[in-house]
Formats: C-alpha cells, structure tokens, sequence
C-alpha cells in the first residue's frame, strides 16, 4: 500500500522527518505501535508515519484503548478507529477498560488514572505483539500546556522540562516539534477525517482552561510566542537535567552503602556534607530504586525524609506512600518498601496510642471531638419535612429517631467491630467494610462510629446500619452530620 500512498502538504512530513532523525526516534526495520484516539493529532501522525514508513522500512500497527468516560462517543470513537485501520489495511488493537473505576479503586485522579490505564495497555500490547516503539501524538502545544499545568502545583526543574521526545527508547513522539496549526492544516488539506472530543471543552479540566483561556490571553496580552517561549524552556531544562543527572549519579555512588532488592541504604554523614538541592535529588533517586517510581512523593515528603539527617524531627521513621518507609540507624538512612502486612501492624499500633477518644451524647445536641480535630451536629425533624437527602454526600446521615436508645456512644472503631451495612441482610465486620471499600488505614483510625446500646448504627461518613434506615413508618427523622477540620 505504501507505493500508492501520497498524502499533500510536504512541510509538516519534512518537519516531522527531521524530528524523527534529530532525536534518533527510528532505525530501519522497527515496528511501531502507534496510540490512535480519533482525535486529529493521532490520527495525523497515523497518516504521517505511513508516508514515513519506505524511508525506515517501518511495520506499523494501531492501538486504540477505549476509556468508557464518554459512553456512547467512546464506543463511537473505537468504531471510527477500527474502520480507518481497516481503511489503511493495517492491524488494529482494541481494548477496553473503565477508566473511572480504576480511578475509585486505586484512589487516583482521573488524569493520573487514564495516564497509567493507557501506558499500561500500550506497554503490554507492544510486549505481546513484537512492536519495539510506541509512537504517541504528543505536540508543542500540549508540550506548552503541560508545563504551565506543572508550575502552577508547584513542581520542580523536571516537571518543568516538559515532555520528552524519546522516554526509555520506547516510546517516541515524532510531533513534538509540530504546531496545533500545522497538523489541522495537514488534514484539512488532505481531507483526513477525525473524530473531535467534546471533553477536550469541558472547562472544569484545569489543561482545558490552559487551552482555551489562559494561553489565549497570554498570546494577546504577553507574548504572542508563548509556545514557542516555553517550548525553548523546556529544551533548556531538559539538557541541564541531563547534564545534572549524571552529576548527581557520580555522587549517589559515594553515598550509597548497599542496596539490596527493595532496600537502599544511604550514608548520613556523607549526606548532610552534600549541598540541599543534591541531598533532595539524592533522597529522590533512593525513593525511585525502592519504589520503582516517584508517583505521589512530593517536595514535602523529600524535605521530611531530610528532617532524619538532622535528628530533630522528632522522629526516626517516615512512612510514605505506597508502603515506602525511611528510618534513621546511627549513620545509615534507610529506605525500604515494608511489607504490607507487617507496616499495617506496626500502623495499628501507632495509630491505637494516638487516636483514641469516646463520648457520650446524652440528647441532640453538637459535640467537638478534639482527638481528631472534627465537629459532630445532631437535629430533629419530622419525616414530611425531609429534604432531598440523596444529594446530601457522605459525612450527612439521616436516621429513624424512634429506632435509637440515648445516651447515645461516639468512638474510635474497636477490634471485631460488626454492623450490618445498609442494604445488606447480614452484618459484616467494619475491618473487612473497610478493606473493601479500601479506606487508607490511618482514615479508618480517625472515623467516628455512633452507637445506640452498644450496637453500631453509623459509621461516620460511610454508612448508617440497616436497623436505623428511614421507612414509611418513620415520623421523627433524625439528622447527623459531620464537619470535618
């Protein structure tokens, strides 16, 4: 197909070309997997890399994942994706995956969910399938747009050198140096169709505000050049990481003094003679050898873990996400991924010494549960003045009044604590409540549990038992609610 395929507008090809080459994206004979939404920057670097493909002797496939964030046009999307790799007589990939479901189990935001829902798929659909390069539609703009997104949470040099062109030899963004402009042009000019995302307008995503508002206003009221202003920032920062990254890979190597599987152990002393920005980044690439990645550490986590060297944090133990705990030993600072089970234990029992509180509530009334920094209110009201409940959220329970027994109980949950969720017909054990909706351990320490004669009737913003739940017969409801700190 490749000897009758001529696409027109030769610039954005050249443009493209000399990406491919300046970043030593291609060598002859690989195979590209190329991430196809549908959406027009994608779809034109589909049409691109196939007139590409004779000058490097590429064998191309088409990956799609659909998100299922946007129902019926997700599905829609995988059809116009299917029917255009058919088009093109090219294999296509297809998979499916609740984006939003991930993102509620494995407590993520949904950028973060959908980002590491699509790496995956892409990573293990090329594994599978003999493709050794993933080539994604990445361009200047989002390049721009990103690292705007990055300065406004704060983020440090390498948040702020943007999207790199090439990552592990893997995975290549062959636009990188292409503008919006120019891959619209190239499919109007060509009459390549493509799919537009409605969300891509949603303005409650910060990258869509970026898009449509600020970068706008900067371009009129600043710098007309701002994608290229921060696109030359980026390049600038991104060749100082590279330079600083094998600076501080030649100091990591006095410092270290073993490591062994998941275990990194570092040299105090030799730390605090480094200078603060080289003991972050040292910190910084011991977390990333235990965890694997650097997800969810951020700059307050580094600047605690430097808190050990001193020894005045008050502490010789840091717990940090995803199970990674650093501790102080005279002159090593260690830095372990803990099993589960056992930092579970030894959180239990750090947690049962300081959180632990019990009240009794002798009528309605509010009450100030100082041990965890939160307010509890109580109100009367009969059942015809109701309000619409259901849009009330968690940390609001309404009850059966006549159904409980005062003085009523407020506490921390105990060991074998049972109740019986409503909507079940059998009682479960709160641990195993909890395990399942997978509430972090420390939240579960803190969370309030209202008793009625020594029998659970709400679990403070999560579920009220099924003995107490409001019928047809309820004449007096009461309201419970929850102001936290």
């Amino acid at each position: 197909m490749s000897g009758s395929y001529t696409v027109h507008n030769n610039k954005l090809i050249q443009i493209v070309g000399k990406t491919i080459t300046a970043f030593d994206m291609l060598k002859s004979g690989d195979a590209v997997i190329i991430g196809v939404s549908g959406g027009p920057d994608s779809v034109a670097l589909l049409h691109i890399l196939i007139a590409l493909a004779p000058r490097f002797s590429l064998t191309l496939g088409v990956a799609h994942l659909n998100h299922c964030l946007r129902n019926v046009e997700s599905d829609n999307d995988a059809e116009f994706v299917t029917s255009l790799s058919r088009t093109l007589d090219l294999p296509c990939y297809v998979h499916k995956e609740d984006v939003r479901k991930y993102q509620v189990e494995n407590k993520l935001s949904m950028e973060e969910a959908a980002r590491q829902v699509r790496y995956t798929f892409l990573k293990n659909l090329a594994k599978r399938n003999g493709f050794n390069k993933i080539a994604l539609g990445h361009h200047r703009d989002d390049n721009a747009e990103l690292v705007l997104m990055n300065l406004f949470r704060g983020s440090g040099p390498l948040g702020l050198s943007g999207i790199p062109p090439v990552r592990d030899n893997e995975i290549i963004r062959p636009l990188i140096h292409s503008q919006r402009s120019e891959i619209i042009d190239f499919l109007k000019t060509n009459r390549f169709e493509y799919i537009s995302d409605t969300s891509n307008k949603d303005a409650k995503y910060l990258r869509n505000r970026i898009r449509h508002h600020l970068i706008p206003h900067l371009k009129t009221s600043y710098n007309p050049n701002i994608i290229d202003t921060l696109n030359r920032l980026t390049a600038i920062i991104r060749s100082e990481e590279d330079w600083i990254k094998d600076e501080i890979n030649q100091l990591f190597k006095k410092i270290i003094v073993n490591r062994k599987d998941s275990r990194v152990a570092l040299s105090v002393s030799k730390l605090k003679r480094a200078r603060i920005a080289q003991q972050r980044r040292i910190i910084r690439k011991g977390i990333l050898l235990s965890k694997g990645n650097l997800r969810r550490i951020t700059f307050a986590h580094i600047d605690a873990v430097r808190g050990l060297l001193s020894g005045k944090s008050g502490t010789e133990n840091l717990d940090l996400p995803d199970r990674i705990r650093v501790h102080r030993a005279k002159d090593l600072l260690i830095i372990n991924k803990e099993n589960g089970v056992l930092l579970e234990i030894n959180e239990k029992k750090r947690l049962c010494e300081k959180i632990s509180f019990n009240y009794t509530i002798e009528k309605p009334k509010s009450i100030f549960i100082k041990e965890i920094n939160t307010h509890m209110a109580f109100s009367e009201m009969h059942y015809e003045r109701m309000p619409d409940f259901l849009h009330n959220g968690r940390h609001t329970a309404f009850v059966d009044k006549h159904r409980l027994c005062f003085p009523l109980t407020l506490r921390n949950i105990k060991s074998g604590d049972r109740f019986r969720p409503l909507g079940m017909t059998g009682t479960q054990k709160v641990k195993k409540y909890f395990i399942d909706k997978k509430v972090p351990l420390k939240e579960r320490y803190r969370c309030p549990v209202l008793l009625s004669q020594d029998k659970i009737v709400w679990l403070a913003g999560h579920r009220i038992d099924e003995s107490v739940k409001l019928t047809p017969l309820t004449r007096k409801v009461l309201k419970i609610e929850l102001f936290l700190a």
